[in-house]
């Protein structure tokens, strides 16, 4: 263990960002060249060997947290990233872009400050890269069987090289030019540098994973005919259905969904273009939606230099501690500040979030372009309008930052497969992780859902990233079982399983 006083003689103390005028001039990783050691090896110290780590159930991965945390604190960063790689196939993803509900459920966390998981998970991976102990894992013998991944974000991705491990001969299909989904396209690169996820798509490679970027099934290629190549496949699409704001108004030039901006921002720093296609520089800009995506926008917009920016949110402002229906272990949803809002205070000297506010109405000029928004205070348990609390807001640029709402429909893959809809719009799966197919479907075997799994937010709808690897780990390892009769695969959680509730 560590040592039994560090959680009370060593204070919490979070890797310092670097400062954010700084991060503003560039698009580097907000911790990029901070030093992490020993800062990490003491608060890793703080571990206090509880007995029963309900850091493991918060973390839907069931991460070894206690066990790498003392071999963190000791400096054996090779035990350290054996253990936490036996869980997490791309620690240096989550140890980035997961809001660590882990450190919600640490024990530490009932009347003090958690352990600083988040940066130890990023060290540990990191260490392991720099010092070479991350290799590729090929199986020792192939074992005839082939597997078609469609989609290839954190869930396809873990499926993947969970199966190529196992022997399985696996093809990944994706429909953007390159391979990553929403890890390359739609994290900003302040929070996920590229070569990160560059790095693990050639150590799959060197393992046997084949990958097919620019590869629509249902669209460029019939569904029938990558069923036919595979004697398996999973699909792990993501949840791209992005919700609409259906105001009057809605049509006017200016105003563009989240990840038709975050993409576009994106492809520049992928070297594809010069200047993106959609820009907040000198605009004044408003982000409809208070969560992540709206906050990875507004990182994004305060790097374009945007005259001005306004973050809505139609919930209510949260408190900064626990409610009682949300008691310890459970994730809170407590008022936090990204380090997106820290940079906009850094800039701006004020906060840029504007709470109970709805969206009524878009207003345009002569030429079709928006310039302003309508909005109106809303009651916060029912959200109806509140009379006379209506206000304009200038606006030349408006990003919808709204969610998804499960799998697109048009894709030709949900009709292809003769895959069914659950109530809330994601594709319907038993527990685990076989497709089910609409009642009455006639399509042929090889077509149908028999031999299809789903994983990721395809089936469980938006989420985060831990839950994706998670579920492209149970669906690999439910795949294996299909093909083989029984396996040796880890399954973190069944399709049913969900986050830990009071």
């Amino acid at each position: 263990m560590t040592d039994p006083f560090g959680f009370l003689n060593t204070p919490r103390r979070p890797v310092t960002p670097r400062p954010a005028e700084e991060r503003l001039g560039d698009w580097h990783e907000v911790h990029a060249g901070q030093a992490l050691l020993p800062v990490v090896s003491l608060q890793a110290g703080r571990c206090m060997d509880c007995g029963i780590p309900f850091c493991h159930h918060g973390c839907p991965l069931g991460n070894l947290v206690p066990e790498w945390n003392v071999y963190a604190a000791h400096g054996d960063w090779g035990a350290a990233a054996e253990r936490l790689h036996a869980t997490d196939n791309f620690p240096e993803f989550t140890g980035r872009v997961c809001p660590a509900p882990c450190e919600a459920a640490c024990v530490l966390a009932i009347n003090s400050e958690p352990v600083t998981i988040k940066n130890v998970e990023q060290t540990i991976a990191d260490q392991a890269w720099e010092r070479g102990l991350v290799s590729p894992l090929p199986p020792e013998r192939l074992i005839g069987s082939s597997v078609g991944v469609v989609g290839s974000g954190p869930a396809g991705l873990a499926a993947a090289q969970q199966l190529t491990r196992a022997g399985h001969t696996v093809a990944v299909y994706e429909r953007a030019d390159r391979i990553g989904g929403l890890l390359r396209y739609g994290i900003p690169a302040f929070k996920l540098e590229k070569r990160h996820l560059d790095r693990r798509i050639e150590q799959m490679r060197a393992e046997g994973t084949v990958f097919c970027p620019g590869v629509d099934v249902g669209r460029d290629v019939d569904v029938a005919e990558v069923r036919n190549r595979h004697d398996a496949m999973i699909v792990a699409v993501g949840a791209r259905q992005q919700r609409d704001l259906p105001v009057p108004g809605r049509e006017l030039r200016g105003i563009h969904q989240a990840m038709e901006y975050l993409t576009a921002a994106n492809r520049v720093t992928e070297g594809d273009h010069a200047q993106p296609a959609v820009t907040a520089e000198g605009r004044h800009v408003v982000i409809v939606g208070g969560g992540d995506t709206g906050s990875d926008c507004l990182g994004t917009v305060l790097r374009q230099d945007a005259a001005s920016v306004v973050q809505l949110d139609i919930n209510p402002e949260p408190g900064d501690t626990r409610t009682e229906n949300q008691p310890w272990p459970v994730y809170p949803k407590i008022l936090r500040a990204s380090h997106a809002h820290e940079e906009a205070r850094a800039r701006d000297g004020a906060d840029p979030r504007t709470y109970s506010m709805a969206t009524v109405r878009f207003e345009g000029d002569a030429a079709g372009r928006v310039r302003a928004l309508q909005l109106t205070e809303v009651e916060p348990s029912a959200r109806h309008p509140l009379a006379g609390t209506d206000r304009v807001l200038r606006a030349d640029l408006v990003l919808l930052a709204l969610g998804f709402s499960g799998p697109e429909r048009d894709t030709g893959l949900a009709q292809q497969l003769g895959l069914a809809f659950d109530a809330r719009g994601n594709f319907a799966r038993n527990a685990a992780f076989a497709a089910l197919r609409e009642e009455g479907d006639e399509q042929p075997d090889r077509s149908a859902a028999d031999g299809v799994f789903v994983a990721g937010d395809a089936g469980r709808g938006q989420s985060l990233v831990v839950w994706a690897i998670a579920e492209g780990r149970s669906a690999a390892a439910a795949a294996d079982r299909y093909l083989t009769g029984s396996t040796d695969l880890p399954a973190p959680l069944a399709a049913t399983d969900g986050p830990l509730r009071a």
